[in-house]
């Protein structure tokens, strides 16, 4: 069950939301869900991730004891409610669109141990952002676990999103000599299971050191503007009992295929998965 949450949004605050991810790349709903519906994510994660591990190229390495794993819609109990949520909703159409696309279903872990990732974007910025200042992708993200500061929380340079990455490693990563701004712009994020956020994936940003004993996982949901293009780095797929069992309002926006089985997903973004072996947060 989701928290109460006015749908549709007031014309204002969602006018104050997408202002405010227009300017910080960034925003966030506390206690958007249940923590009993997190503790059913959190379930949904962990069998998803024993079994990506359990396979070849299953889970990708995105730094020391960090991983990364696509998965299908249907693996996750839950996926109706999130990506129904009118708070949700309303800032995806808003921003990217009526016709936004559900492009990327999967998770984050990072494990004990995992060290600072180097400041990044997750992929070059399209000619459309750096041309006319409009986004077309968004990711969203919500927590398994109440996030500790000895958890490696996430971190991000609010604003960087329209950052000129002409001069990034692959369009992805700044240089070094960059990263004394990114310090300095930067917030760490501690959001507690329920919460949820909306960011632009441009945004300059990266997971810190886990110190601890435990895991962070993090669900991500990445939703496109039509024509972005970034389903072609995904392989959702759905079955024919669980694509009709989805609200119409869901099947508008998940253009997939519809397959009797599900073959397990290899992730297919694999440049960032070589850089971000590299540690530490020199300069």
């Amino acid at each position: 069950m989701t928290a109460t949450v006015p749908a549709p949004l007031p014309a204002a605050e969602l006018a104050r939301l997408t202002g405010r991810l227009h300017a910080d790349g960034i925003i966030g709903l506390p206690g958007a869900f249940t923590r009993d519906w997190v503790r059913r994510l959190g379930e949904d994660i962990d069998v998803a991730f024993a079994e990506a591990r359990a396979r070849p190229d299953g889970a990708v390495g995105r730094g020391p004891h960090r991983f990364y794993v696509e998965i299908h819609p249907e693996q996750l109990r839950g996926f109706a409610d999130l990506v129904t949520h009118p708070w949700i909703t309303a800032v995806a159409e808003s921003v990217l669109g009526p016709a936004y696309r559900i492009v990327e279903v999967g998770f984050d872990v990072p494990l004990a141990g995992a060290v600072d990732q180097p400041w990044h974007r997750d992929f070059p910025m399209p000619a459309e952002t750096a041309r006319d200042r409009r986004l077309t992708s968004l990711a969203v993200n919500v927590t398994a676990v109440d996030t500790e500061p000895d958890m490696g929380p996430f971190e991000i340079a609010p604003g960087t999103h329209w950052d000129d990455g002409s001069a990034f490693e692959h369009g992805m990563f700044p240089p070094r000599a960059a990263y004394p701004r990114y310090r300095e712009l930067a917030a760490r994020k501690f959001p507690k299971m329920g919460d949820i956020s909306i960011r632009s994936a441009l945004t300059v940003h990266r997971g810190t050191a886990n110190r601890s004993a435990k895991a962070r996982p993090v669900l991500v949901l990445g939703l496109d503007a039509p024509g972005a293009g970034n389903d072609a780095r995904h392989d959702t797929a759905v079955t024919p009992g669980f694509w009709a069992a989805l609200p119409e309002s869901v099947r508008a926006h998940l253009d997939c295929p519809v397959v009797d089985v599900l073959r397990p997903i290899t992730q297919k973004h694999t440049i960032e998965g070589l850089v971000m072996g590299e540690s530490g947060d020199a300069g």
